[in-house]
Parts: structure tokens; sequence; C-alpha cells
């Protein structure tokens, strides 16, 4: 098939996972095409069957705002017409899907389908506020097919959006190769984070307001006064200088090392002993799914879709939102008890293998594109992922 993808290219879970689909689809036989206003951070390397389409913005006097979407649209009908697309698939409802919507009226082709994959605050924050409800309802019911990461968020899309389309529930997926715990052979050795002696835990995310990386910090603290122990920081954004501050008020900025945004994140968390994942929105948690193929326990919340990720008392623990002391006192049970540490990291490690390799879900966005252009695509084996995700 040939594929068009728009994403958000920067640091984030949806632009991670439409990226991280092209290139698997690419490397099956597709041929991919990448429309946004950059290339995908994680598309730096060439990559066969992988091509990229830079949308240009006008500059206008009359334009307060350069006009984007509008500029997306036209290139999506554009690259369409020009390379015989079969699929537009938008990841993001707002405003990738109504701007597929629009592509597909605009160009001559009559084969165009439009797909949209729902990622969380899309639909949990963006999507559901007053001024564009109505406009992602719009882009969901037009759309060609639609899938959502979790079941919980296609539960909460029909509750707030009450969508004329069916939602599939396609969870995210993972590299299990390049996320595999640490072994002798790796180039970046444990020894440039930490002293022997020391515990490694590990936050990663764009350190928006909703992932609460000052609870972070508070559970580090409270770590830290009974082990031994660094903090590695993966990732910016509004709440570092916060979080900063923190530390320094709670004297642990020290033992703290902010490594800002990295595309390599697997050659940190395979040295980490423990994920940190303080959410109050999380609709999936991806960043948690690389940790565990990595074989690190990961210490999360109950918020939204993360109960459907880890496995409580098996992979990690959960607590509710806010928790700190609860998450500080689990954090160091296991930092303290080695065989459990090593139990539920190799728990960990065995779920992303056996439910959420690349391997086994990306069959199922085949068979989706299949569903909805009409083609057919040979059946593979799969393996179904766990309860609430089938």
């Amino acid at each position: 098939m040939k594929i068009g993808i728009s994403c958000y290219p920067t640091h984030g879970g949806s632009g991670v996972v439409a990226t991280e689909l092209g290139i698997e689809l690419a490397r099956r036989g597709h041929e991919v095409h990448f429309i946004s206003y950059s290339i995908p951070f994680r598309l730096k390397a060439y990559q066969e069957n992988v091509y990229f389409h830079e949308v240009q913005v006008i500059s206008y006097p009359l334009f307060q705002y350069p006009p984007y979407t509008l500029a997306l649209s036209a290139k999506m009908a554009e690259v369409a017409d020009e390379h015989g697309l079969d699929v537009l698939h938008a990841h993001y409802a707002v405003p990738h899907a109504v701007c597929a919507y629009l592509a597909r009226q605009v160009a001559a082709s009559t084969k165009l389908r439009v797909a949209t994959t729902l990622h969380g605050t899309d639909i949990t924050l963006v999507g559901s506020d007053q001024s564009f409800r109505t406009l992602t309802r719009f882009g969901i019911d037009q759309s060609d097919g639609v899938t959502a990461v979790s079941d919980y968020l296609k539960r909460k899309t029909v509750e707030v959006f009450h969508p004329q389309r069916a939602i599939q529930v396609i969870p995210n997926f993972i590299d299990t190769e390049r996320y595999r715990p640490r072994n002798g052979d790796d180039p970046c050795p444990r020894e440039r984070f930490a002293r022997k002696d020391q515990r490694v835990l590990v936050h990663i995310s764009n350190f928006r307001p909703s992932k609460r990386v000052e609870d972070v910090v508070r559970v580090f603290a409270a770590v830290r006064r009974e082990v031994p122990s660094v903090l590695l920081m993966v990732g910016d954004g509004t709440e570092r200088t916060k979080s900063r501050d923190l530390a320094v008020e709670l004297g642990v900025e020290r033992h703290i090392r902010y490594l800002g945004q990295l595309d390599a994140v697997e050659d940190v968390l395979r040295h980490a002993d423990l994920f940190l994942l303080t959410s109050e929105n999380e609709s999936f948690g991806l960043a948690a799914l690389e940790a565990m193929s990595s074989g690190v326990p990961v210490i999360g919340t109950t918020a939204e879709g993360i109960p459907e990720l880890i496995r409580e008392g098996k992979t990690g623990y959960m607590l509710p939102v806010g928790d700190v002391a609860g998450m500080a006192r689990h954090a160091i049970a296991l930092l303290t008890d080695e065989d459990l540490r090593c139990q539920m990291g190799k728990e960990a490690r065995k779920v992303a293998v056996e439910h959420y390799e690349a391997s086994k879900i990306i069959p199922i966005y085949e068979e989706f594109y299949a569903r909805i252009t009409g083609q057919t695509i040979p059946a593979r084996g799969y393996l179904a992922p766990p309860e609430g995700l089938a």
C-alpha cells in the first residue's frame, strides 16, 4: 500500500508511535509518506520506502497566525494525487483528522481513504474543550476508520463524543530488540550515570502539567532518604523549571540529572533500576512500555489507560494520582529487594515481548488498512494483548 502519515513531529507519544509505525510499515514493503511541518524526530536516518514532505506555510500580513491547517490539507491532497496514496493516516484528532477529511475532498483521487488514530489528550483535553468538540466529532465520524491506543481511550471517546464511527483498539507497540535489558556490550556504561552503590531511577516525559513531574521529585526525595540513588529526568517542557526549583527546596538537586530531549532513550532506560510515571493523564503510557521492554519495573498511577499496561504486583505497582508516600514506599521496597526487582523486571520484559512487540501489532494495522480500502492483506498470526485491549 501507499500510506500518508501526518503527526506532530516533536517529542511526544503520538509522534513516536506514528513515526515508528511508518518505519515498520516501510520495512514490510509499504510505501510511506510523512506529511508535516518538520521531519519527525525519530526519522533522522535514511529509511527505504519512507519519504518526507514538508508543509510550507505562507507568511502574509493579513494572517495574524500562519494558516498551517489549510497548508497541511493542501499538501496532503497534493501528495495523495502525486503518489497515488491509498490511505491518509491522521495521528491526533485535531487538526490532523479534519485536515485529512478536507484533503480527501480536494484530491482528485477517488480511492483515497482516511484513517484516524486517537492518542489521548486529543480527546481528553484538546478535543473535549467546548471550542473543539464539534469539530473533533466531525473528524472522527468522517474518517473511514478510527483506532484508539487503549480501551480506556475508546470508552472515553464514546462517552464524550458519541461518535457514529466504530473505534478499533490497537495498542501501542515496541521494538523489543531496541529496548532490551542491559548487557556487557552496551556502548553507554552505567557508570556514566551513577556509582556502583547507587540505584538509578528514571522519568521520561514532555514535562507538561499532566505529567506531574514535581511528584517525581517528591518521590525521589523520599527514596533518597532510604536508598543511595540518582534520578535521571529525560525530556523538557514547561514544568522543568518548577521541578528543578522543588529539587533545590528538598535538597536533592545534586542527585538529579536533567538530560533534556533524547532520541535514543533506550541507552538510558536499560541502565535504570526503576521507572517513575506519576501522570494524571495517560491514555496508554508509551514511556512505561519502553521501560518494561528494557526489563525495568514501573511505579505508576491508576490514571486512565495505565492499568491496562502495568500488571499490579507483577510488573510494577500503581497508586492513586498524587499518592507520593505510597509510590515512595513501593519504590523503596523494590530498590532494597534485588530478587523482587529482578523478578518484576523479567515479567515486565515478558509482557512487552509477548503482547506489544511490533511484529505482533503492525499486522493489525495492515488488516485495518485493508478493511477500509477493500484491499487484501495475507493473514498473519497474532498473540492477543492483555485483557481489555482485545
